[in-house]
């Protein structure tokens, strides 16, 4: 799958997929904390592992520019709380 973009002004993680479908994340910043709100992966992809890939990434940007995650979503709060190499970024 392909790279993980981060855009600023629609504040979204986006990941480019096959036929020019798209899985995002959207966030809004508050007080210099990342509050990833809502996550999307196209129906027709899901269950392949698509949405756990862009979660991952999402954390692996955060982590680089050492910001903190308030995981809002769902989706995204039972991702980071499969495994300890999120714990140091994300609140639930």
């Amino acid at each position: 799958m392909s790279n993980l973009k981060h855009d600023k002004d629609s504040k979204r993680f986006i990941l480019q997929l096959e036929e020019d479908q798209k899985a995002f994340i959207e966030y809004e910043i508050i007080d210099n904390k990342y509050y990833l709100t809502y996550s999307e992966v196209p129906t027709s992809l899901r269950g392949r592992g698509v949405g756990k890939e862009l979660v991952e990434k999402t954390f692996e940007i955060l982590t680089e520019d050492g910001l903190k995650v308030k995981a809002i979503c769902g989706y995204i709060k039972v991702i980071a709380m499969r495994s300890e190499k999120w714990k140091h970024i994300i609140e639930y």
